[in-house]
């Protein structure tokens, strides 16, 4: 209930047009559910049913004009089998020790995001965030959500945010040592989750958006089988062979 008493309801606005951050020359849009604290992990795994993700306390789909390049992606873990180069880097880097956290403050973590930040993401705008910044982004949550932190010889190598949902995991983001030569941590990360989510009994890792256009975005659709949401169905991708 609000302070005047009427029930409040879950609503949708189009954001303004704004500078595509994937394709150049392009415009965005996007669809935003409001308000942000009627949308708990059950309502949370419906909206990703259809479309949405989150950044922060910020639920959002893509809602472009002329443009339906965003796909969003999931991995039915149950059919997934790695390949060889993916088999490699399980091994390469069998040595990781995980940790699942809450959301809380580490300074080392904040430390290895402003480092991964100013390495891999130079001049896009999250290399400036400051704790506030990162806090709001990483730490902040309306749902179900923890950290899995990697480590190795004690130093702190990876970390990732997960939500889970009813029917799976969504892969929100994931940061990691950006100077360490072979690694292949990205990988081993959504390998990682991929046996998490067998381990708990859940179908799908969700893996966000995936844009055919994007090379960055390329890296998704190498684990297989993968899933998209067309036309409002979820079915397998049909992919031109690498």
């Amino acid at each position: 209930m609000n302070p005047r008493g009427h029930t409040l309801q879950l609503q949708f606005y189009a954001t303004t047009s704004y500078p595509c951050s994937y394709l150049p020359e392009r415009m965005a849009r996007s669809q935003v559910a409001v308000p942000s604290e009627l949308i708990d992990a059950r309502t949370y795994s419906q909206l990703v049913l259809h479309g949405f993700r989150r950044s922060g306390q910020f639920v959002y789909r893509p809602h472009c004009d002329h443009c339906q390049a965003c796909v969003p992606v999931r991995i039915p873990v149950a059919e997934f089998e790695p390949n060889r180069t993916q088999r490699r880097t399980q091994k390469h880097h069998g040595n990781l020790k995980t940790r699942l956290l809450g959301l809380e403050y580490s300074e080392a973590h904040f430390q290895l995001y402003q480092r991964y930040q100013l390495v891999r993401h130079a001049g896009g705008g999250m290399d400036q965030d400051n704790r506030e910044q990162y806090e709001n982004f990483i730490l902040k949550s309306n749902v179900a959500s923890f950290l899995a932190e990697f480590r190795e010889e004690g130093q702190v190598r990876m970390v990732s945010l997960i939500d889970q949902l009813d029917d799976g995991l969504s892969s929100v983001y994931t940061f990691y040592d950006p100077d360490i030569v072979g690694a292949s941590f990205g990988v081993f990360n959504i390998l990682w989750q991929i046996g998490l989510a067998k381990q708990l009994g859940l179908p799908y890792l969700y893996l966000g958006y995936w844009i055919e256009e994007c090379r960055k975005m390329a890296y998704k659709t190498r684990y297989h089988p993968i899933e998209g949401l067309i036309n409002g169905e979820w079915q397998p991708l049909k992919l031109q062979p690498e």
